[in-house]
C-alpha cells in the first residue's frame, strides 16, 4: 500500500469538510470543525481553498446562541453541473446534477437488442444526455464532468470490457473511445455496483463508517464494498459481484451460467421462482412485468389480511439473503450493511426483520453482533448518482483539490 503522502492528508480533509457540507446543506466554520475532527485551523484553510476555487460561498451570518454571529456557509450549485449516465442493459438513464448533487434533470431512452451497433449506442447515449441537460435548462458545455456507469466494465490487463443492450462485451472499449470524443467532456466510467457505494458514501450512512457493504436488489443483485474508507476494487475491477458467489450447492440455474448463485435466490426472477415453488397457480406466478410483480407482491403480503402465499416468498426470500449476507459479513466484517435499490424500496418493511435474524443465525462466532443492517438513505437513482460524484472527484482532482484515488478516468 502507498504510503500516504502530506498532499494526500490536505486531499482528505477538503473531502471531509465538502462532504459534511453537502450533508448539512449549512454550516459554520466551527461547526465543519466538529462533525469532522479537524482542527479549526485546518477547517479555515480548507474553506479558504475552496471558497478560491467557487466551490463554497459564505451564506450570511448565523445568529444562534448568545456569542457573537458566524459566518454560515454553503456550497455553491451554480459552480457546474454534472452528469451521472446509468447505461443498463435496455436502457439508458441521464440525471444532471448542480454542483451540490441535487438532481436537475434527467432523461432516460430504451435501448433495442435488434438494432444494436457501437455507434447508434453511442448516439443514443450522446441523445438522451443533451435531453437531461436541455430539461435541466443548460447547455452541456456547463457540465463540470460526466460519470458512466455501465454493467460488466473491466479495468485492467485485459483492457476494458462493457455491456451494452445487443452488443459483445468486446464492443465495450469502442464505445467508450466513441464517448469520449462525441462528448467532448472529462469521463469517467465505473461499474455500478461500485458507484452504489460512492454515493453510500458521499450522501448515506456510509460517510461515518470505515467499512460498509452495500448491497443492490433488483433485477440482478451485488455488493459494493468499502474497506478503511475506500471502494474495493480488486485486480480487474470486478470485485462486488457477490450475486454471483455460491448459496445452494448444485441449485438453480443462474443467467451467468452457473449453478445456486445468489442472484438465483434474491434476484427478481429468483424471487418468482420461490413464489411458484409454494404455489405454482397463484395470480404472481407468472406474472411478466418483474416491477408489477414486486409492487403487488409488497402489497398482498401487507395489511391485516396478509397472502399467506405471498408472506411465505418474502420470509424465504429473507432466509436466502441473510445467508448470502453472512458470508459477507464473515469475510469482510463490515461495520455497516446498507440495502439499497427498487426491490429494496418495495420490500424492505417485509424482508428487513427476517434477513438480519437470519444473518445473526448463520454468521459464525457471533460476527455479525455488531453489524447495522439498514435501507441506504440515498434516494433515486442511486447509480446515476454514484458516478455523477465520480465525476465531481475527478474534476476535484483536475483543480488540484484532491489526489485522485477513486475515479477510473477517460
Amino acid at each position: 500500500m502507498r504510503k500516504r503522502s502530506s498532499r494526500d492528508i490536505r486531499s482528505e480533509s477538503r473531502l471531509d469538510v465538502l462532504q459534511t457540507l453537502l450533508a448539512s446543506q449549512q454550516s459554520t466554520r466551527n461547526e465543519l470543525a466538529r462533525a469532522t475532527g479537524l482542527s479549526l485551523a485546518t477547517v479555515a484553510t480548507v474553506v479558504s481553498e475552496l471558497i478560491a476555487e467557487g466551490l463554497v460561498l459564505e451564506a450570511g451570518l448565523s445568529h444562534t446562541g448568545t456569542g457573537r454571529p458566524t459566518t454560515t456557509l454553503r456550497i455553491n450549485r451554480d459552480r457546474g453541473y454534472l452528469a451521472g449516465i446509468d447505461v443498463a442493459e435496455t436502457y439508458v438513464s441521464v440525471y444532471i446534477f448542480d454542483a451540490a448533487l441535487r438532481q436537475v434533470g434527467s432523461a432516460e431512452v430504451g435501448l433495442d437488442d435488434n438494432d444494436a451497433s457501437v455507434e447508434r449506442a453511442v448516439d443514443e447515449i450522446v441523445r438522451t444526455l443533451r435531453a437531461a441537460a436541455g430539461e435541466a435548462g443548460i447547455d452541456t458545455t456547463a457540465l463540470l464532468g460526466v460519470g458512466i456507469a455501465t454493467p460488466g466494465l473491466v479495468r485492467g490487463h485485459a483492457g476494458w470490457r462493457s455491456i451494452v443492450s445487443g452488443l459483445g462485451p468486446a464492443d465495450g472499449e469502442r464505445v467508450l473511445a466513441l464517448l469520449r470524443e462525441k462528448v467532448g467532456l472529462p469521463l469517467v466510467v465505473e461499474n455500478p455496483l461500485k458507484a452504489i457505494a460512492t454515493a453510500e458514501l458521499w450522501l448515506g450512512r456510509g460517510r461515518d463508517a470505515s467499512s460498509m457493504v452495500t448491497i443492490n436488489l433488483g433485477t440482478g443483485v451485488g455488493a459494493g464494498i468499502v474497506l478503511q474508507g475506500q471502494v474495493l476494487r480488486g485486480f480487474t475491477n470486478s470485485a462486488g459481484e457477490w450475486g454471483h458467489s455460491l448459496l445452494v450447492h448444485d441449485g438453480r440455474g443462474c443467467r451467468c451460467g452457473r449453478r445456486g448463485c445468489v442472484e438465483a435466490y434474491v434476484g427478481v426472477p429468483g424471487i418468482q421462482q420461490t413464489l411458484r415453488e409454494i404455489s405454482d397457480s397463484h395470480p404472481l406466478a407468472h406474472e411478466t412485468h418483474q416491477s408489477d410483480f414486486i409492487s403487488e407482491l409488497a402489497a398482498l403480503s401487507s395489511g391485516p389480511d396478509p397472502d399467506p402465499v405471498a408472506t411465505e416468498t418474502i420470509e424465504r426470500t429473507a432466509r436466502y439473503l441473510g445467508g448470502a449476507i453472512a458470508d459477507l459479513v464473515a469475510i469482510i466484517n463490515p461495520e455497516l450493511v446498507m440495502l439499497t435499490g427498487w426491490t429494496t424500496w418495495a420490500l424492505a418493511d417485509q424482508l428487513l426483520p427476517n434477513t438480519t435474524e437470519e444473518l445473526l443465525r448463520q454468521s459464525p462466532r457471533g460476527a455479525a453482533d455488531d453489524v447495522t443492517v439498514g435501507v441506504s438513505t440515498v434516494r433515486g437513482n442511486s447509480v446515476a448518482i454514484g458516478v455523477a460524484t465520480l465525476a465531481f472527484e475527478r474534476f476535484l482532482g483536475d483543480v488540484g483539490l484532491v489526489t485522485l484515488r477513486r475515479p477510473i478516468a477517460l
